[in-house]
């Protein structure tokens, strides 16, 4: 299926752009622009115009390229010289890997969580469950996917070593994407919900294996979704890991 390229998303800023001093405008644009993509505010196949960012934002088109072309490095652009910039397909090839390196590193911070969490870092982890019911009730799937990112966090907080979230977060880059078209599948965030509650409990209760094999629980799903998600968006995904200008 071919995706219509040709009509630009509405622009995103109203004024020009005034960077710290320790960020510059193509460092600014690549983090908006990333969690735009990431956040599928941005889709799959649509079409990027560097001219109208430079307009939106305030700046020349220099440090729009430069964005754009860190954005190409991390596959989560395409540029095709005789037919324009895009946001790139969800590559289906690269999921499945980038899920099974996650839920190595998110067994291991749970069951470190389950041996070393405090009373104090328990009560947050269940806070933040809370906040992910509040977001559901609401219907807010971007909150909702913020507080499921904070509770992860958590986690790898709560096992003395945050720094396992932070490689996490490199690797699941196009899992994310893939991730907010499981939100609105009917009962997915009730699911989610009660599997941190399991890994929640098993922490609280010192149990590391049990922590351990929640958190592995929690993580198949996704890789199990992955079928079903594409077949509901195919024109979102490509087979592989090129990139691909037409349908996959």
């Amino acid at each position: 299926m071919s995706l219509a390229r040709s009509v630009p998303r509405p622009l995103r800023s109203t004024g020009a752009v005034r960077p710290g001093r320790a960020e510059t405008a193509a460092k600014m644009l690549y983090r908006r622009l990333k969690a735009e993509i990431v956040s599928m505010q941005r889709k799959p196949g649509e079409s990027i115009i560097e001219r109208e960012i430079a307009s939106s934002y305030g700046v020349s088109r220099t440090p729009v390229r430069e964005a754009i072309l860190r954005l190409a490095d991390e596959a989560l652009v395409d540029i095709f010289p005789q037919s324009g910039t895009f946001v790139a397909r969800i590559p289906l090839a690269s999921l499945p890997e980038a899920i099974l390196v996650r839920k190595a590193l998110e067994q291991l911070t749970a069951r470190l969580a389950a041996e070393t969490a405090s009373a104090e870092q328990v009560s947050e982890l269940y806070g933040l469950i809370e906040r992910q019911r509040r977001m559901q009730r609401a219907g807010n799937r971007d909150r909702f996917h913020e507080a499921d990112e904070a509770f992860h966090a958590a986690i790898a907080e709560s096992a003395g070593h945050p720094g396992i979230w932070t490689l996490i977060q490199q690797v699941k880059i196009q899992v994310d994407r893939y991730r907010r078209l499981t939100l609105p599948v009917p009962g997915r965030m009730a699911r989610v919900l009660q599997e941190h509650i399991a890994i929640v409990k098993a922490i609280e209760a010192r149990d590391p294996a049990r922590a351990a094999a929640a958190m592995a629980a929690h993580l198949d799903g996704l890789s199990a979704s992955i079928a079903d998600v594409r077949d509901l968006n195919p024109e979102y995904f490509v087979e592989d890991l090129q990139p691909a200008l037409g349908g996959s």
